[in-house]
Protein backbone atom coordinates (compact mmCIF):
# COMPACT_ATOMS: atom_id res chain seq x y z
CA UNK A 1 0.00 0.00 0.00
CA UNK A 2 1.07 3.58 -0.67
CA UNK A 3 1.42 5.57 1.69
CA UNK A 4 0.05 9.46 1.62
CA UNK A 5 3.21 10.54 2.50
CA UNK A 6 4.83 9.26 -0.21
CA UNK A 7 1.94 10.57 -2.77
CA UNK A 8 2.66 14.18 -1.61
CA UNK A 9 6.60 13.77 -1.94
CA UNK A 10 5.84 12.80 -5.53
CA UNK A 11 2.86 15.38 -6.38
CA UNK A 12 5.77 18.26 -4.67
CA UNK A 13 8.37 17.18 -7.47
CA UNK A 14 5.68 19.41 -9.42
CA UNK A 15 5.32 22.98 -9.78
CA UNK A 16 1.59 21.89 -11.21
CA UNK A 17 -0.33 19.14 -11.61
CA UNK A 18 -3.54 18.73 -13.05
CA UNK A 19 -6.37 16.05 -12.45
CA UNK A 20 -9.14 14.75 -14.51
CA UNK A 21 -9.66 18.39 -15.36
CA UNK A 22 -12.73 18.89 -17.04
CA UNK A 23 -14.90 22.25 -18.25
CA UNK A 24 -17.88 22.75 -20.72
CA UNK A 25 -19.53 25.75 -22.20
CA UNK A 26 -22.76 24.82 -23.54
CA UNK A 27 -22.40 22.18 -25.81
CA UNK A 28 -18.87 22.77 -26.19
CA UNK A 29 -16.35 20.34 -24.30
CA UNK A 30 -13.25 22.44 -23.89
CA UNK A 31 -11.20 20.88 -21.62
CA UNK A 32 -11.76 16.39 -21.56
CA UNK A 33 -10.51 14.91 -18.60
CA UNK A 34 -7.07 16.53 -18.92
CA UNK A 35 -4.07 15.39 -16.65
CA UNK A 36 -0.47 17.46 -16.80
CA UNK A 37 2.42 17.32 -14.52
CA UNK A 38 4.88 20.35 -15.29
CA UNK A 39 8.27 19.72 -13.44
CA UNK A 40 9.83 22.67 -11.04
CA UNK A 41 12.11 24.62 -12.56
CA UNK A 42 11.07 23.73 -16.23
CA UNK A 43 9.61 25.08 -19.32
CA UNK A 44 6.69 23.08 -20.25
CA UNK A 45 5.30 23.79 -23.65
CA UNK A 46 1.59 23.20 -24.65
CA UNK A 47 0.73 22.53 -28.06
CA UNK A 48 -2.47 22.07 -30.39
CA UNK A 49 -4.63 23.47 -32.72
CA UNK A 50 -6.46 26.85 -32.11
CA UNK A 51 -9.63 25.57 -30.36
CA UNK A 52 -7.88 22.53 -29.23
CA UNK A 53 -8.66 23.78 -25.30
CA UNK A 54 -5.16 25.31 -25.01
CA UNK A 55 -5.66 28.83 -23.64
CA UNK A 56 -9.35 27.27 -21.81
CA UNK A 57 -7.03 25.34 -19.52
CA UNK A 58 -4.63 27.93 -18.92
CA UNK A 59 -7.34 30.44 -17.68
CA UNK A 60 -8.89 27.93 -15.63
CA UNK A 61 -5.24 27.48 -13.57
CA UNK A 62 -5.19 31.51 -13.72
CA UNK A 63 -8.62 31.79 -12.31
CA UNK A 64 -10.64 33.12 -15.22
CA UNK A 65 -12.43 30.07 -15.66
CA UNK A 66 -13.56 27.67 -13.41
CA UNK A 67 -13.13 24.13 -13.78
CA UNK A 68 -16.76 21.93 -13.50
CA UNK A 69 -14.59 18.85 -12.67
CA UNK A 70 -10.79 17.67 -11.29
CA UNK A 71 -8.27 18.89 -8.49
CA UNK A 72 -5.38 21.14 -9.46
CA UNK A 73 -2.18 21.58 -7.10
CA UNK A 74 0.99 24.02 -6.90
CA UNK A 75 3.44 22.36 -5.37
CA UNK A 76 1.66 20.00 -3.88
CA UNK A 77 -0.31 21.71 -2.22
CA UNK A 78 -4.31 21.96 -3.46
CA UNK A 79 -5.52 24.86 -5.91
CA UNK A 80 -9.13 26.22 -7.00
CA UNK A 81 -8.68 29.74 -7.64
CA UNK A 82 -11.65 32.07 -7.67
CA UNK A 83 -9.75 34.56 -9.77
CA UNK A 84 -6.71 35.75 -10.93
CA UNK A 85 -5.91 36.94 -7.82
CA UNK A 86 -6.10 33.75 -6.03
CA UNK A 87 -3.27 32.69 -8.30
CA UNK A 88 -1.28 35.93 -7.91
CA UNK A 89 -1.25 34.86 -4.36
CA UNK A 90 -0.46 31.29 -4.98
CA UNK A 91 2.75 32.66 -7.25
CA UNK A 92 1.19 32.32 -10.40
CA UNK A 93 1.76 34.49 -13.13
CA UNK A 94 0.34 34.68 -16.70
CA UNK A 95 1.27 36.72 -20.12
CA UNK A 96 -1.55 37.16 -22.45
CA UNK A 97 -1.46 36.77 -26.23
CA UNK A 98 -2.89 40.19 -26.22
CA UNK A 99 -1.66 42.61 -23.92
CA UNK A 100 -3.26 43.83 -20.54
CA UNK A 101 -1.87 47.52 -20.22
CA UNK A 102 -2.90 50.79 -20.12
CA UNK A 103 -1.62 52.42 -23.04
CA UNK A 104 -1.68 56.34 -21.41
CA UNK A 105 0.04 54.98 -18.03
CA UNK A 106 3.95 54.68 -17.82
CA UNK A 107 5.60 50.93 -17.80
CA UNK A 108 5.96 52.04 -14.06
CA UNK A 109 1.99 52.78 -13.55
CA UNK A 110 1.29 49.33 -15.35
CA UNK A 111 3.68 47.62 -13.24
CA UNK A 112 2.09 48.95 -9.42
CA UNK A 113 -1.42 49.24 -11.11
CA UNK A 114 -3.65 46.85 -8.33
CA UNK A 115 -0.67 46.08 -6.78
CA UNK A 116 -0.21 49.33 -4.52
CA UNK A 117 1.58 49.35 -1.17
CA UNK A 118 -0.83 51.35 0.82
CA UNK A 119 -2.47 54.80 -0.12
CA UNK A 120 1.15 56.83 -0.54
CA UNK A 121 1.40 56.58 -3.72
CA UNK A 122 4.77 58.05 -4.25
CA UNK A 123 6.31 55.32 -1.90
CA UNK A 124 5.04 52.61 -3.58
CA UNK A 125 6.53 54.11 -7.02
CA UNK A 126 9.68 54.82 -5.39
CA UNK A 127 9.83 50.90 -4.11
CA UNK A 128 8.25 49.14 -7.20
CA UNK A 129 11.26 51.27 -9.17
CA UNK A 130 13.98 50.11 -6.76
CA UNK A 131 12.74 46.35 -7.28
CA UNK A 132 12.16 46.58 -11.36
CA UNK A 133 15.64 47.79 -11.47
CA UNK A 134 16.73 44.44 -9.86
CA UNK A 135 14.27 42.45 -11.97
CA UNK A 136 15.91 44.03 -15.15
CA UNK A 137 19.42 43.63 -14.34
CA UNK A 138 19.18 39.79 -13.07
CA UNK A 139 16.91 38.87 -16.31
CA UNK A 140 17.87 41.25 -19.34
CA UNK A 141 14.25 42.90 -19.34
CA UNK A 142 15.75 46.59 -19.77
CA UNK A 143 12.53 48.95 -20.23
CA UNK A 144 12.45 52.57 -19.92
CA UNK A 145 9.84 52.88 -16.72
CA UNK A 146 8.96 56.80 -17.17
CA UNK A 147 7.80 56.04 -20.61
CA UNK A 148 4.16 55.81 -21.94
CA UNK A 149 3.26 52.17 -23.07
CA UNK A 150 1.84 53.39 -26.23
CA UNK A 151 5.12 54.94 -26.93
CA UNK A 152 7.23 51.25 -26.83
CA UNK A 153 7.37 49.08 -29.41
CA UNK A 154 5.52 45.36 -28.82
CA UNK A 155 8.50 43.59 -27.87
CA UNK A 156 9.11 46.43 -24.97
CA UNK A 157 5.49 45.50 -24.20
CA UNK A 158 5.75 42.69 -23.52
CA UNK A 159 8.90 42.86 -21.43
CA UNK A 160 6.13 45.23 -19.47
CA UNK A 161 3.76 41.95 -18.83
CA UNK A 162 6.51 39.72 -18.00
CA UNK A 163 7.88 42.19 -15.31
CA UNK A 164 4.53 42.41 -13.56
CA UNK A 165 4.65 39.04 -13.19
CA UNK A 166 7.86 39.07 -11.34
CA UNK A 167 6.98 42.05 -9.27
CA UNK A 168 4.03 40.34 -8.27
CA UNK A 169 6.05 37.25 -7.01
CA UNK A 170 5.41 34.87 -9.60
CA UNK A 171 7.43 31.72 -9.56
CA UNK A 172 4.95 29.91 -11.77
CA UNK A 173 4.74 32.14 -15.47
CA UNK A 174 2.29 31.12 -17.89
CA UNK A 175 2.55 32.89 -21.87
CA UNK A 176 0.29 32.05 -24.27
CA UNK A 177 0.86 32.69 -28.03
CA UNK A 178 4.09 34.77 -26.34
CA UNK A 179 5.82 35.61 -30.30
CA UNK A 180 2.61 36.06 -32.12
CA UNK A 181 3.25 39.66 -32.68
CA UNK A 182 7.29 39.29 -32.28
CA UNK A 183 10.26 40.04 -34.38
CA UNK A 184 12.50 36.99 -34.71
CA UNK A 185 14.89 39.47 -33.31
CA UNK A 186 12.55 40.09 -30.35
CA UNK A 187 11.72 36.30 -30.26
CA UNK A 188 15.21 34.94 -29.73
CA UNK A 189 15.61 38.33 -26.99
CA UNK A 190 12.17 36.40 -25.25
CA UNK A 191 13.83 32.83 -24.70
CA UNK A 192 17.01 33.85 -23.92
CA UNK A 193 15.16 35.50 -20.80
CA UNK A 194 13.17 32.73 -20.36
CA UNK A 195 15.84 30.45 -20.22
CA UNK A 196 17.03 32.97 -17.56
CA UNK A 197 14.39 32.47 -15.33
CA UNK A 198 14.48 28.81 -15.80
CA UNK A 199 18.40 28.78 -14.24
CA UNK A 200 16.62 30.78 -11.32
CA UNK A 201 14.13 27.96 -10.79
CA UNK A 202 11.35 30.35 -12.08
CA UNK A 203 8.85 26.93 -14.30
CA UNK A 204 7.42 28.46 -17.40
CA UNK A 205 4.63 26.97 -19.47
CA UNK A 206 4.73 28.28 -23.04
CA UNK A 207 1.52 28.08 -25.04
CA UNK A 208 2.20 28.19 -28.66
CA UNK A 209 1.82 26.93 -31.87
CA UNK A 210 5.18 27.11 -33.64
CA UNK A 211 6.91 24.09 -33.64
CA UNK A 212 10.24 25.97 -34.02
CA UNK A 213 9.88 27.44 -30.44
CA UNK A 214 9.15 24.38 -29.10
CA UNK A 215 12.03 22.34 -30.07
CA UNK A 216 14.01 25.52 -28.84
CA UNK A 217 13.12 26.28 -25.72
CA UNK A 218 11.04 23.89 -24.42
CA UNK A 219 12.06 20.65 -21.47
CA UNK A 220 8.66 18.99 -22.39
CA UNK A 221 5.93 18.95 -24.42
CA UNK A 222 2.16 18.53 -24.26
CA UNK A 223 0.09 18.09 -26.91
CA UNK A 224 -3.77 19.24 -26.76
CA UNK A 225 -5.88 18.20 -29.85
CA UNK A 226 -9.86 18.74 -29.69
CA UNK A 227 -9.75 19.57 -25.87
CA UNK A 228 -8.19 16.19 -25.02
CA UNK A 229 -4.46 16.10 -23.94
CA UNK A 230 -2.74 13.64 -26.62
CA UNK A 231 0.60 13.17 -25.38
CA UNK A 232 3.74 14.70 -23.28
CA UNK A 233 6.84 13.80 -24.76
CA UNK A 234 10.21 15.27 -23.64
CA UNK A 235 11.10 17.48 -26.31
CA UNK A 236 14.81 16.03 -26.86
CA UNK A 237 12.80 12.97 -28.66
CA UNK A 238 10.31 13.76 -30.63
CA UNK A 239 10.45 16.38 -34.08
CA UNK A 240 8.43 18.77 -35.91
CA UNK A 241 7.08 16.22 -37.44
CA UNK A 242 5.77 14.13 -34.85
CA UNK A 243 4.12 16.93 -33.23
CA UNK A 244 2.25 17.97 -36.25
CA UNK A 245 1.05 14.85 -36.75
CA UNK A 246 -0.03 14.35 -32.82
CA UNK A 247 -1.67 17.64 -33.46
CA UNK A 248 -3.66 17.88 -36.06
CA UNK A 249 -4.12 13.66 -36.04
CA UNK A 250 -2.91 13.29 -39.66
CA UNK A 251 0.25 13.64 -41.24
CA UNK A 252 1.22 17.17 -42.22
CA UNK A 253 3.02 18.78 -45.20
CA UNK A 254 5.65 21.09 -43.11
CA UNK A 255 7.17 22.26 -46.35
CA UNK A 256 5.03 24.22 -49.32
CA UNK A 257 4.58 22.21 -52.36
CA UNK A 258 4.72 24.41 -55.70
CA UNK A 259 6.26 24.31 -59.05
CA UNK A 260 7.88 26.92 -60.46
CA UNK A 261 6.09 30.41 -60.72
CA UNK A 262 5.10 31.11 -64.26
CA UNK A 263 5.20 35.42 -64.34
CA UNK A 264 2.91 37.29 -67.07
CA UNK A 265 2.99 40.81 -67.37
CA UNK A 266 2.89 43.20 -64.18
CA UNK A 267 -0.93 43.46 -62.70
CA UNK A 268 0.32 46.21 -60.26
CA UNK A 269 3.11 48.42 -60.45
CA UNK A 270 4.65 50.89 -57.65
CA UNK A 271 6.20 54.51 -58.50
CA UNK A 272 8.55 56.03 -56.19
CA UNK A 273 5.42 55.87 -53.25
CA UNK A 274 6.43 57.50 -50.51
CA UNK A 275 3.96 58.20 -47.29
CA UNK A 276 4.66 61.48 -44.64
CA UNK A 277 2.20 60.50 -41.18
CA UNK A 278 0.27 63.37 -39.49
CA UNK A 279 3.41 64.11 -37.50
CA UNK A 280 5.57 64.85 -40.69
CA UNK A 281 7.37 61.33 -40.14
CA UNK A 282 8.35 59.46 -43.56
CA UNK A 283 7.41 56.26 -43.23
CA UNK A 284 7.47 55.17 -46.93
CA UNK A 285 10.68 56.61 -49.26
CA UNK A 286 10.29 56.65 -52.92
CA UNK A 287 9.54 52.61 -52.90
CA UNK A 288 9.68 51.10 -56.49
CA UNK A 289 8.69 47.76 -57.35
CA UNK A 290 6.68 45.37 -59.77
CA UNK A 291 4.18 41.83 -59.14
CA UNK A 292 3.61 40.06 -62.00
CA UNK A 293 0.50 37.79 -62.89
CA UNK A 294 1.46 34.23 -61.96
CA UNK A 295 4.07 35.03 -59.03
CA UNK A 296 4.68 35.36 -55.30
CA UNK A 297 6.42 38.66 -54.16
CA UNK A 298 7.44 38.27 -50.28
CA UNK A 299 8.34 41.44 -48.52
CA UNK A 300 10.09 40.93 -45.70
CA UNK A 301 11.55 42.97 -42.59
CA UNK A 302 11.31 43.71 -38.82
CA UNK A 303 7.95 44.57 -38.26
CA UNK A 304 7.74 48.69 -38.11
CA UNK A 305 9.88 49.91 -41.00
CA UNK A 306 6.95 50.48 -43.13
CA UNK A 307 5.64 47.33 -44.31
CA UNK A 308 1.73 48.42 -42.81
CA UNK A 309 1.72 51.80 -44.78
CA UNK A 310 2.68 49.88 -47.90
CA UNK A 311 -0.35 47.73 -47.26
CA UNK A 312 -2.27 50.50 -46.15
CA UNK A 313 -1.69 52.85 -49.24
CA UNK A 314 -2.03 49.62 -51.71
CA UNK A 315 -5.05 49.04 -50.30
CA UNK A 316 -6.79 52.71 -50.48
CA UNK A 317 -6.66 53.31 -46.77
CA UNK A 318 -3.73 56.06 -46.97
CA UNK A 319 -3.20 58.32 -49.16
CA UNK A 320 -0.10 58.80 -50.91
CA UNK A 321 2.38 61.70 -50.02
CA UNK A 322 4.20 61.34 -52.86
CA UNK A 323 4.23 59.11 -56.14
CA UNK A 324 1.79 56.39 -57.11
CA UNK A 325 0.66 52.68 -58.38
CA UNK A 326 -1.00 51.44 -61.36
CA UNK A 327 -3.46 48.54 -60.98
CA UNK A 328 -4.07 46.00 -63.73
CA UNK A 329 -7.23 44.86 -63.46
CA UNK A 330 -10.80 43.83 -64.84
CA UNK A 331 -9.52 44.13 -67.99
CA UNK A 332 -8.58 47.86 -66.95
CA UNK A 333 -6.09 50.27 -65.83
CA UNK A 334 -5.91 52.60 -63.04
CA UNK A 335 -3.53 54.99 -61.97
CA UNK A 336 -3.51 56.00 -57.94
CA UNK A 337 -1.51 58.77 -56.32
CA UNK A 338 -1.93 61.97 -54.07
CA UNK A 339 -3.93 63.84 -57.17
CA UNK A 340 -6.37 60.70 -57.61
CA UNK A 341 -6.77 58.91 -54.61
CA UNK A 342 -9.25 55.93 -54.33
CA UNK A 343 -10.81 54.45 -50.93
CA UNK A 344 -10.77 50.77 -50.48
CA UNK A 345 -14.24 50.29 -51.85
CA UNK A 346 -13.08 51.60 -55.29
CA UNK A 347 -9.83 49.41 -55.34
CA UNK A 348 -11.77 46.50 -54.51
CA UNK A 349 -13.51 47.18 -57.59
CA UNK A 350 -10.48 47.47 -59.47
CA UNK A 351 -9.98 43.99 -58.88
CA UNK A 352 -7.57 44.09 -55.66
CA UNK A 353 -8.19 42.47 -52.33
CA UNK A 354 -6.57 43.08 -49.35
CA UNK A 355 -6.23 41.00 -46.14
CA UNK A 356 -5.23 43.11 -43.87
CA UNK A 357 -2.56 42.32 -41.10
CA UNK A 358 -4.21 42.49 -38.34
CA UNK A 359 -7.68 40.34 -38.84
CA UNK A 360 -9.12 42.44 -35.21
CA UNK A 361 -8.58 45.66 -36.02
CA UNK A 362 -9.21 46.16 -40.12
CA UNK A 363 -10.73 42.51 -40.81
CA UNK A 364 -13.75 41.57 -38.72
CA UNK A 365 -16.00 43.40 -36.17
CA UNK A 366 -16.44 41.22 -33.24
CA UNK A 367 -20.04 41.18 -32.59
CA UNK A 368 -21.20 40.82 -36.62
CA UNK A 369 -22.12 37.00 -37.58
CA UNK A 370 -19.74 34.95 -39.69
CA UNK A 371 -22.45 36.00 -42.83
CA UNK A 372 -22.18 39.36 -42.32
CA UNK A 373 -18.21 39.84 -41.79
CA UNK A 374 -17.91 37.80 -45.12
CA UNK A 375 -19.60 40.59 -47.13
CA UNK A 376 -17.74 43.24 -45.43
CA UNK A 377 -15.81 45.35 -48.41
CA UNK A 378 -18.36 44.03 -50.92
CA UNK A 379 -22.11 44.18 -49.74
CA UNK A 380 -23.00 46.71 -52.19
CA UNK A 381 -21.89 43.78 -54.87
CA UNK A 382 -24.95 42.78 -57.01
CA UNK A 383 -24.95 39.17 -55.73
CA UNK A 384 -25.69 39.93 -51.99
CA UNK A 385 -28.84 42.31 -52.92
CA UNK A 386 -32.29 42.47 -53.95
CA UNK A 387 -33.46 45.77 -55.38
CA UNK A 388 -32.75 48.53 -52.40
CA UNK A 389 -32.03 45.38 -49.84
CA UNK A 390 -30.01 43.04 -49.06
CA UNK A 391 -30.70 39.35 -49.73
CA UNK A 392 -29.83 38.00 -46.91
CA UNK A 393 -30.67 34.62 -48.31
CA UNK A 394 -28.05 34.84 -50.69
CA UNK A 395 -25.66 35.70 -48.21
CA UNK A 396 -26.07 33.28 -46.13
CA UNK A 397 -25.73 30.21 -48.57
CA UNK A 398 -22.80 31.63 -50.37
CA UNK A 399 -21.25 31.86 -46.53
CA UNK A 400 -22.11 28.36 -46.14
CA UNK A 401 -20.69 27.26 -49.18
CA UNK A 402 -17.18 29.08 -48.27
CA UNK A 403 -17.10 27.94 -45.16
CA UNK A 404 -17.91 24.57 -45.90
CA UNK A 405 -15.05 24.76 -48.96
CA UNK A 406 -12.34 26.41 -46.23
CA UNK A 407 -13.10 24.32 -43.63
CA UNK A 408 -14.24 27.19 -41.32
CA UNK A 409 -15.11 25.64 -37.98
CA UNK A 410 -17.37 25.54 -36.74
CA UNK A 411 -19.27 25.75 -40.11
CA UNK A 412 -22.28 27.71 -38.83
CA UNK A 413 -23.14 31.36 -40.51
CA UNK A 414 -24.97 32.74 -37.84
CA UNK A 415 -22.21 32.22 -35.16
CA UNK A 416 -20.11 35.54 -34.10
CA UNK A 417 -17.04 36.24 -35.29
CA UNK A 418 -15.78 36.66 -31.95
CA UNK A 419 -16.61 33.05 -30.79
CA UNK A 420 -14.43 31.43 -33.86
CA UNK A 421 -10.89 30.56 -32.83
CA UNK A 422 -7.82 32.72 -34.31
CA UNK A 423 -7.12 30.80 -36.94
CA UNK A 424 -10.89 30.37 -37.88
CA UNK A 425 -11.13 33.70 -37.82
CA UNK A 426 -8.49 34.26 -40.18
CA UNK A 427 -9.42 31.47 -42.84
CA UNK A 428 -12.71 33.47 -42.87
CA UNK A 429 -11.15 36.84 -43.79
CA UNK A 430 -8.81 35.37 -46.40
CA UNK A 431 -11.60 33.46 -47.78
CA UNK A 432 -13.42 36.90 -47.76
CA UNK A 433 -11.12 38.18 -50.81
CA UNK A 434 -9.89 35.18 -52.37
CA UNK A 435 -13.30 33.85 -53.47
CA UNK A 436 -13.78 37.86 -54.71
CA UNK A 437 -11.64 36.51 -57.48
CA UNK A 438 -9.06 39.73 -57.32
CA UNK A 439 -6.14 39.93 -60.21
CA UNK A 440 -4.01 41.84 -57.13
CA UNK A 441 -3.98 40.16 -53.45
CA UNK A 442 -2.63 41.95 -51.02
CA UNK A 443 -2.06 39.37 -47.72
CA UNK A 444 -0.31 40.60 -44.78
CA UNK A 445 1.31 38.51 -41.90
CA UNK A 446 -1.27 35.45 -43.38
CA UNK A 447 -0.97 32.74 -40.64
CA UNK A 448 -0.39 35.15 -37.90
CA UNK A 449 -1.96 33.36 -34.51
CA UNK A 450 -3.09 30.75 -36.82
CA UNK A 451 -2.83 27.05 -35.66
CA UNK A 452 0.01 24.33 -38.06
CA UNK A 453 -3.22 22.76 -39.62
CA UNK A 454 -4.70 26.38 -40.94
CA UNK A 455 -1.45 27.58 -41.95
CA UNK A 456 -0.94 24.60 -44.04
CA UNK A 457 -4.13 25.28 -46.05
CA UNK A 458 -3.60 28.89 -46.52
CA UNK A 459 -0.41 28.24 -47.64
CA UNK A 460 -2.05 26.14 -50.39
CA UNK A 461 -4.23 28.74 -51.46
CA UNK A 462 -2.24 31.24 -52.08
CA UNK A 463 0.57 29.04 -54.11
CA UNK A 464 -3.57 28.53 -55.65
CA UNK A 465 -3.95 31.99 -56.68
CA UNK A 466 -0.30 32.40 -58.00
CA UNK A 467 -0.59 29.37 -60.08
CA UNK A 468 -3.97 30.98 -61.74
CA UNK A 469 -2.23 33.78 -62.62
CA UNK A 470 -3.02 36.48 -60.20
CA UNK A 471 -0.40 38.91 -59.00
CA UNK A 472 0.18 38.37 -54.97
CA UNK A 473 1.86 41.04 -52.83
CA UNK A 474 2.78 38.76 -49.33
CA UNK A 475 3.84 41.45 -46.53
CA UNK A 476 5.21 38.68 -43.37
CA UNK A 477 7.63 39.12 -39.98
CA UNK A 478 8.06 34.83 -40.63
CA UNK A 479 10.96 34.57 -42.53
CA UNK A 480 10.09 30.70 -43.92
CA UNK A 481 7.00 32.02 -44.52
CA UNK A 482 8.68 34.34 -46.47
CA UNK A 483 11.08 31.64 -48.16
CA UNK A 484 8.44 29.47 -48.59
CA UNK A 485 5.72 31.12 -50.45
CA UNK A 486 7.95 33.90 -52.48
CA UNK A 487 9.37 33.96 -55.70
CA UNK A 488 11.16 36.84 -55.50
CA UNK A 489 11.91 38.87 -52.20
CA UNK A 490 11.53 42.36 -51.13
CA UNK A 491 13.49 43.41 -48.29
CA UNK A 492 12.68 46.57 -46.23
CA UNK A 493 14.23 48.63 -43.95
CA UNK A 494 13.59 52.24 -42.49
CA UNK A 495 10.56 52.27 -45.12
CA UNK A 496 12.98 52.00 -48.24
CA UNK A 497 13.36 48.73 -50.34
CA UNK A 498 16.74 47.89 -49.73
CA UNK A 499 16.98 45.27 -52.16
CA UNK A 500 15.50 42.33 -54.05
CA UNK A 501 16.66 38.39 -53.75
CA UNK A 502 15.80 35.11 -56.18
CA UNK A 503 13.72 33.00 -53.42
CA UNK A 504 15.49 30.17 -54.74
CA UNK A 505 19.03 31.48 -53.61
CA UNK A 506 17.98 33.44 -50.60
CA UNK A 507 18.82 32.69 -47.29
CA UNK A 508 18.02 33.74 -43.68
CA UNK A 509 21.45 35.62 -43.06
CA UNK A 510 21.40 37.17 -46.02
CA UNK A 511 17.64 38.38 -45.49
CA UNK A 512 18.82 39.02 -41.98
CA UNK A 513 22.15 41.56 -42.97
CA UNK A 514 19.33 43.17 -45.31
CA UNK A 515 16.85 44.05 -42.48
CA UNK A 516 19.34 45.21 -40.56
CA UNK A 517 20.18 47.72 -43.52
CA UNK A 518 23.71 45.92 -44.64
CA UNK A 519 23.06 45.10 -48.06
CA UNK A 520 25.85 42.64 -49.86
CA UNK A 521 27.15 43.77 -52.93
CA UNK A 522 26.14 41.66 -55.10
CA UNK A 523 22.31 42.60 -54.01
CA UNK A 524 20.66 44.48 -56.42
CA UNK A 525 19.45 47.64 -54.30
CA UNK A 526 15.89 48.74 -55.48
CA UNK A 527 15.47 52.46 -56.48
CA UNK A 528 13.69 52.55 -59.75
CA UNK A 529 11.97 49.27 -59.69
CA UNK A 530 13.26 48.56 -62.42
CA UNK A 531 15.33 45.21 -61.09
CA UNK A 532 11.67 43.90 -60.13
CA UNK A 533 9.75 45.00 -63.78
CA UNK A 534 12.01 42.75 -66.24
Amino acid sequence: MISKDCIMDQTDRYAIELRGIDKRFGEVYANKQIDLQVQKGSIHGIVGENGAGKSTLMSIIYGFYHADRGEMFIDGNPFRPHGSQDAIAAGVGMVHQHFMLVNNFTVLENVILGAENGWHLGKSLAAAERLLGELARDYGLDVPLHEKIENLPVGLQQRVEILKALYRGARILILDEPTGVLTPQEADHLFEVLKKLRDQGTTIMLITHKLREILAITDRVSIMRRGEMVAHVATQDTDKEQLAELMVGRKVRLKVDKGPAQPGPPKLQVDSLSYRDDDGVERLKSVSFAVRAGEVVGVAGVSGNGQSELLSLLGGILKPSHGGFTLHGKGSVHRIDGQHPASPEQVRDYGLGHVPEDRHKMGLINRFEAQEAFILGYHKRPMYNSGWLQDKGAIRQDCQAKMDKWDVRPPSPDNRTANFSGGNQQKLVIAREVEQDPDVLLIGQPTRGVDIGAIEYIHQQIIAMRDQGKAVLLVSVELDEILSLSDRILVISDGRLVGELDAATADERTIGLMMANIVPDEIPVQGSGKESQQ
